[in-house]
């Protein structure tokens, strides 16, 4: 049975999801068409999203609010915050439908718990590669606006799937062990939600971090995203090489929390069958 436990090695990781790739890229297939179901232009929605929600950036803050981000010099491009603005957007939108849809991913797919011998600890994994998906068409709207409004691209870009692993790393661990929470208490999909918000109020997506005083500076480091949220903005937007000490620390601790909340996630798979 799926729902039996299974002891929790790097390498039982490894070859879990080596031995189920093929399934793993199947299910994260159904998972991203499943949301545009029934919608007469289908997956084209995962494009159109980005561009509306940029659009209206855009207007809101670079016309009507005509906002500066910082210390900005009067001859910025007025579209520039709206860019600035949409990179937090972007990485906050990955982590908050990763913890969202998290809490109910087991309790969604209960028929493989109780059915049928499947390797529950892949549905996590399908979440946040689904995630991954419309991050990279976001970024790219973002990378197309960047270049329509100033007429360049910053080679530093190259660097911005490196900043962004470690935040899909760690998403990977909070989705393990939330959604083996979310079985055994229900209530914590509500909790998720309370949290989602407070992360993208204290993280600097509509702020820079350096407009805070110095110590709410150090609470709002605590965010997992304000850090990546920074070294995004320096590698797209500012044009400059990341912090590669900080993400290699950023690194070495996302990937030891996921893999607590790995063994986690398989000591206690055990008993859904039973709860659910």
């Amino acid at each position: 049975m799926s729902g039996k436990a299974k002891i929790a090695t790097a390498g039982s990781l490894m070859s879990s999801l080596l031995n189920n790739r093929s399934l793993i890229f199947q299910m994260t297939k159904r998972d991203i068409l499943s949301k545009y179901k029934g919608s007469a232009i289908g997956v084209l929605w995962s494009l159109i999203n980005p561009i509306l929600m940029l659009a209206i950036y855009t207007l809101v803050f670079s016309v009507v609010f005509k906002a500066r981000w910082g210390n900005a010099a009067a001859d910025e491009p007025k579209t520039q915050f709206a860019v600035i603005l949409f990179v937090g957007m972007i990485i906050h939108s990955f982590l908050a439908e990763c913890l969202i849809r998290s809490p109910n991913l087991i309790l969604q797919h209960s028929n493989y718990v109780k059915k049928v011998v499947f390797p529950l600890e892949i549905l996590p994994v399908v979440t946040v590669l689904s995630s991954v998906f419309q991050s990279i068409i976001s970024s790219a709207v973002l990378i197309i606006a960047f270049f329509v409004f100033n007429g360049y691209i910053n080679w530093t870009i190259i660097f911005a799937p490196l900043v962004f692993l470690p935040l899909v790393i760690l998403s990977l661990g909070l989705s393990w062990i939330i959604s083996s929470l979310g079985v055994y208490i229900r209530d914590i999909g509500q909790s998720i939600g309370v949290i989602v918000t407070v992360l993208i109020f204290l993280s600097p997506v509509f702020y820079p971090l350096a407009a805070l005083p110095e110590w709410m500076q150090s609470i709002v480091l605590l965010n997992p995203l304000t850090y990546i949220i920074e070294q995004s903005r320096i590698v797209i937007v500012w044009g400059q090489l990341p912090d590669f000490f900080g993400l290699a620390l950023y690194s070495v601790n996302s990937i030891w929390i996921t893999y607590v909340c790995y063994i986690w996630f398989q000591k206690t798979r055990g008993g859904f069958a039973d709860v659910i």
